[in-house]
């Protein structure tokens, strides 16, 4: 019998898993961040740098009976500051230790120039593919306003793909599940089926597959959706019960979940080929074809979207890139 979403945090909860909904300022609402009530005493994830989200944070650690000054391990998901910007300030409080990526963590280490390489490596893309330089400045502008949400994360306890975190009374599997961001990290309680998985898998909205610097420093642009959808058919696999995402509700089947969100990039994939197949376009061109406005006010993101699916066409050999000096195009072969 599938769970409820109710029925999946009560059982998490006994398992000792408790979901702390944190708020953040950004579109996406509350982040989920998880105490795990075992040796060590977990937090996974944080929330952003504010005092708000730092006084939330507290309270509900509170109605558990903890402190922050309590926690012992820190396990940080993946890279994004809603996600992470409290690190520095619990670590200072509880001299927690923090669990993370092992290849991510010179990123998370050095957060403000990694933030402005992202930033030009975001306007490099957005001018090549035909967004015009007065949007990319202005982006440019409102990604360092938020940088103060965030904050550098010092690893200590590096880990590997497929490493596992031994606890009191558990075992965590960290698994590398890329694609929404190259650092996504899902941990694994086999015995339990419980899948903490971040912003891998998410109920109510799709998780973003945002084109960023790869974290091996190579200069070839990844193919962010290719990958995605790759990690999550591994994702598919699992023979987990019940998924807590960083965001909304708990997850009671993510195989249906999946296979709905890879149809629903397989029909964009197609209505993207059909815009091309009519003319050649630009990445820029294409978004607008299919968002209007949003394609300005969230030209990274749209631009993501739409390249990621071109990337599948141009994997499947219905279309190909051409580039004329001043902006890369799509056209059909």
């Amino acid at each position: 019998m599938t769970l409820t979403p109710e029925q999946a945090l009560e059982q998490a909860a006994l398992a000792g898993i408790h979901c702390l909904r944190i708020p953040t300022p950004f579109a996406v609402g509350r982040v989920n961040c998880y105490l795990i009530e075992d040796e060590p005493l977990t937090l996974v994830d944080t929330g952003p740098n504010s005092g708000k989200a730092l006084d939330e944070l507290q309270s509900q650690l509170a109605e558990h009976g903890h402190s922050i000054d309590d926690i012992e391990l820190v396990i940080v998901t993946h890279q994004h500051i809603d996600h992470l910007g409290l690190v520095e300030i619990v670590v200072q409080r509880s001299g927690a230790e923090v669990a993370a990526l092992g290849i991510a963590a010179e990123r998370l280490a050095n957060f403000d120039e990694d933030a402005e390489a992202e930033d030009r490596f975001a306007v490099e893309l957005m001018l090549r593919n035909g967004i015009p330089e007065e949007v990319t400045a202005a982006l440019r502008s409102v990604s360092r306003s938020f940088r103060g949400w965030g904050s550098h994360v010092t690893v200590t306890k590096p880990l590997a793909d497929g490493q596992t975190l031994p606890f009191a009374n558990r075992l965590l599997q960290a698994i590398h599940r890329p694609g929404h961001s190259p650092s996504d990290t899902v941990f694994w309680d086999e015995e339990r089926k419980i899948l903490i998985a971040a912003d891998h898998l998410i109920a109510h909205i799709s998780s973003n597959p945002l084109i960023s610097r790869p974290l091996d420093g190579s200069e070839k642009r990844p193919q962010a959706l290719v990958t995605y959808i790759e990690s999550m058919r591994k994702t598919r696999e699992m023979p987990a019960e019940i998924v807590l995402s960083g965001h909304g509700e708990p997850i009671t089947d993510h195989v249906a979940l999946i296979d709905d969100r890879i149809a629903k990039h397989d029909r964009r994939k197609e209505k993207i080929y059909k815009l091309i197949a009519e003319q050649p376009r630009t990445g820029y061109e294409l978004a607008q074809a299919i968002w209007g406005n949003v394609a300005v006010t969230q030209a990274f993101l749209t631009l993501s979207e739409v390249i990621g699916h071109a990337d599948l066409l141009v994997n499947e050999e219905r279309v190909r890139e051409i580039e004329d000096g001043n902006a890369i195009s799509y056209e059909a072969t």
